[in-house]
This record gives C-alpha cells, structure tokens and sequence, in this order.
C-alpha cells in the first residue's frame, strides 16, 4: 500500500481523527494488540514499513518499540468492508505487550456454552 492509494480507499476516522487498528501476527495469526492510527501514523507506518500509532493517554504518535526493541514489521495493511477499521499483519520482534507477553490479549473470560 502507498500513499496515493489510501485517498482512494476514503478511510473513516472517528470524531478525534483516529481509526481502531488490529495488530495480527503474520506467521501465527495470533492477534497481538489493538491500538489506534491518525493520518500521520499510518503514514509513518507505510513510509518506514514499521508500526506506528497514535497514543491516546500521551497524545502523541508512537513508533511501537522505539524504546524497548520490540518493533513491529509491516508486511501487510488490510482496510475492513466500511473502511473504518484497519489490519495490520506484522513479523514481530518482541512481545506485543507492556507487560511482556506476547499478545496484549493474555486473559480470557469463561463462556457458557449451554
């Protein structure tokens, strides 16, 4: 994906800008976190071929693992049917998550299934 191809695809970004991002990992398939994208972080992300984001607690893009190493390589960036959520299939170099394992999704909560 490029640049000029995004415009064409007239992403839906929510009120703040900002559209949900789901981080899978390509090997595995295992989805790894969710985080949030504007305009400026998803061009970061197709300029560097490097996962990056914008932080909603610190207001300020984010260049996943600039600090801990666990950087994200884009392979792929896939767009849902409405165009307001997007996918990222990355080769991970670490963990995902802030507490070191490796899908931010690491608890689960019982199902009933009668």
């Amino acid at each position: 994906m490029n640049l000029d191809s995004v415009a064409d695809l007239k992403l839906r970004y929510d009120s703040q800008e900002l559209i949900p991002t789901v981080i899978q990992d390509a090997k595995t398939l295992q989805v790894l976190m969710v985080a949030w994208m504007n305009r400026e972080a998803l061009r970061l992300t197709i300029n560097t071929g490097e996962a990056h984001f914008w932080s909603r607690s610190r207001q300020t893009l984010w260049h996943k693992g600039a600090t801990s190493g666990n950087t994200q390589k884009v392979l792929e960036i896939g767009v849902d049917c409405d165009a307001d959520t997007l996918l990222l299939l990355v080769e991970p170099a670490g963990p995902a998550c802030h507490t070191g394992a490796t899908s931010c999704f690491c608890r689960s909560l019982a199902v009933n299934s009668e």
